[in-house]
């Protein structure tokens, strides 16, 4: 727990009488005391510093794919390093979710507002890198059906910018749909807790292109495995549990040849889906 306060007789008096209260539920040593600021920033600064660690590891994801690296062994070694630690190191697709960028973004704007245009610098590459994660993987879509998606099905499994949620705020998934959308590829999204409405909306409030072209271009479902019959590819862009336990020899089955799944979330097995058929691409591997 941490208490921000006035340094003066009073802040520190409010400061003991809330800790007071809080120390029914945790130990003394648990409850941290600072000033205004430096609680203010701490929040900002543990999101920062979050959202970094994921930036970092994606951006070895892209050299990991030039240089025939797996990043996943990467992550697993550097994590044994007690200095490095384990957490936040599974390359992706990109983070989102309301507090990243949104604290990231006011750490910036504090940092230039005081002219430490350096550090706001830094901080900004972060926010950067991740909208390059995302782009990067809509263009591997791209340009591996061949340079063009026009006219082609591409169905997008997952929307929630993580699962177990139905959270969008700053998803991954959003921008990769627009851009596929501006190559003109027709999407179809499956989500098991999104609903149609809130995916119109996220893409709406870009203002990309207008509502109806949105609602032509692309279409939400309900059945996950049907919709893949005769789709060009499938791309993971949120990693729910139950897209491991689907029968991906059937959808394979009833996809057009040669059949792709790009893995943004580095779910499948990349052995089984290879040996069924697919070209499967998975992020942070060549």
């Amino acid at each position: 727990m941490l208490i921000g306060g006035n340094d003066t007789p009073s802040g520190q008096k409010a400061k003991d009488a809330l800790s007071a209260v809080y120390e029914h539920w945790l130990p003394k040593e648990r409850i941290l005391q600072t000033n205004v600021w430096s609680s203010e920033l701490s929040k900002l600064v543990a999101n920062a510093f979050l959202a970094q660690r994921v930036s970092s590891i994606n951006t070895i994801s892209a050299l990991c794919e030039k240089t025939d690296a797996n990043v996943q062994e990467i992550s697993r070694a550097i994590g044994y390093d007690s200095r490095i630690g384990p957490k936040f190191l599974n390359a992706s697709v990109g983070f989102g979710g309301s507090c990243f960028q949104k604290d990231i973004l006011n750490l910036v704007y504090i940092a230039r507002s005081y002219g430490l245009n350096e550090v706001a610098d830094y901080w900004e590459q972060v926010v950067i890198a991740n909208d390059y994660q995302k782009r990067r993987f809509a263009d591997t879509i791209i340009s591996t059906l061949y340079n063009t998606v026009s006219g082609k099905k591409i169905v997008l499994y997952g929307w929630a910018f993580k699962k177990d949620t139905n959270d969008t705020r700053e998803s991954p998934a959003i921008a990769v749909a627009d851009a596929l959308l501006e190559e003109r590829a027709e999407i179809l999204v499956y989500d098991p807790k999104v609903s149609e409405d809130r995916i119109y909306a996220d893409l709406d409030y870009l203002g990309t292109r207008a509502p109806e072209e949105n609602r032509k271009l692309l279409k939400v479902t309900t059945d996950p495995i049907a919709v893949t019959k005769d789709a060009h590819a499938i791309a993971i862009v949120t990693e729910w549990d139950e897209f491991k336990t689907y029968d991906w020899k059937a959808i394979y089955d009833q996809m057009l040849k040669p059949a792709f799944v790009f893995d943004g979330r580095r779910i499948l097995d990349t052995r089984i889906m290879e040996e069924i058929g697919f070209n499967y691409y998975k992020i942070g591997q060549s």
